[in-house]
């Protein structure tokens, strides 16, 4: 939040005076900051930006609270579906080897068991594992020679652009899926 940030950044003798919103990443903020000495009143869209978390409940434990039962929610939901593709037959794989995709897999436990491999554009992560969970990384080709019946998407920040990436899948009959905000299958047809 930017209260923590502020907050922290007073500890070295700096002041925030402006903050920008930003949509890297899922939602992102970027912070300027000065020394005490130096520093201005914070602008308008700190102040906004403050008032915003404050009313999210973001500047008490409370809304820590609310976010973990938030996201207990999300697991439960994407390890249900998970353990119906299995139950059913179906392979699923991951497309993306993100941070955030990373962190995810880690906090649900999902491990080979529910996704057989996990595919990214980053050749240096090709022949390597995610970290935690060990899912092997692989070239997105791969995704065409197996035919998955579901694709995971781990990045789910970039629904639209991996939406129209992957819109081939249909090809087989394949469904794209993204864990969050809510689970969902992407509209693929057309």
């Amino acid at each position: 939040t930017l209260l923590s940030a502020a907050r922290a950044l007073a500890t070295a003798g700096l002041a925030v005076v402006d903050v920008e919103s930003l949509p890297t990443h899922g939602g992102s903020i970027r912070i300027w900051a000065r020394p005490d000495a130096a520093a201005d009143e914070p602008g308008p869209r700190v102040r906004a930006l403050l008032s915003a978390e404050e009313q999210a409940g973001l500047h008490h434990a409370d809304g820590y609270l609310h976010l973990a039962g938030l996201a207990r929610s999300v697991r439960h939901e994407l390890l249900r579906f998970l353990l119906d593709c299995r139950d059913r037959g179906k392979t699923v794989v991951g497309y993306g080897a993100p941070g955030k995709g990373n962190t995810l897999l880690n906090y649900c436990g999902i491990r080979t068991d529910l996704i057989e491999y996990t595919v990214d554009r980053n050749p240096y992560k090709h022949g390597r594992f995610t970290p935690g969970t060990r899912i092997p990384i692989l070239d997105p080709r791969q995704i065409a020679k197996d035919r998955p019946d579901v694709v995971l998407a781990l990045p789910w920040n970039l629904e639209s652009e991996l939406t129209e990436q992957l819109r081939y899948i249909t090809e087989w009959g394949g469904e794209l899926v993204y864990p969050l905000p809510r689970l969902h299958s992407a509209a693929l047809a057309g």
